[in-house]
């Protein structure tokens, strides 16, 4: 079985910030998404691969046997737009995305263009469900809190 790319690093979050968003205003969304994150958390931001950043970690393990560790919430300041990972695939997060606001949905994360195209409330309350789905179902972090 290969590598897994999203591995945690030791990459400063801030320095990846400052050489990789390729705007200001993708800088200030990038910090203030981290401010919101960790708070919402607990966690410290944590670089995981070479683009996502991350709060806390918990392990998975599918039926095909494929496993590793990932980021509870996470995100990353791709070109086209914000990869947001903070999606579990429950009818209250479902719901959750009708008051989101302006954003494309993807098989694992929510595509947004800046911050404030989306309401920060149901982002809190999609993380929230999201933490207590990875809670109750992984062997979590989280638990720590």
């Amino acid at each position: 079985m290969g590598k897994i790319k999203t591995a945690s690093t030791s990459v400063d979050v801030k320095d990846f910030i400052n050489e990789y968003a390729d705007s200001e205003q993708k800088k200030a969304d990038s910090f203030r998404l981290i401010e919101l994150m960790q708070q919402w958390s607990g966690f410290e931001p944590k670089m995981w691969g070479p683009t996502i950043i991350g709060f806390g970690s918990y392990h998975y393990k599918y039926a095909t046997g494929h496993e590793g560790d990932a980021p509870i919430l996470g995100f990353s300041p791709r070109k086209a737009a914000f990869s947001l990972y903070v999606f579990s695939a429950t009818e209250k997060s479902k719901n959750l995305l009708t008051d989101l606001g302006k954003f494309k949905m993807g098989k694992a994360c929510i595509y947004v263009k800046k911050l404030s195209d989306i309401n920060e409330s149901a982002l809190q309350q999609m993380c929230t469900e999201s933490i207590n789905y990875i809670n109750e179902h992984y062997a979590c972090a989280c638990r720590m809190n």
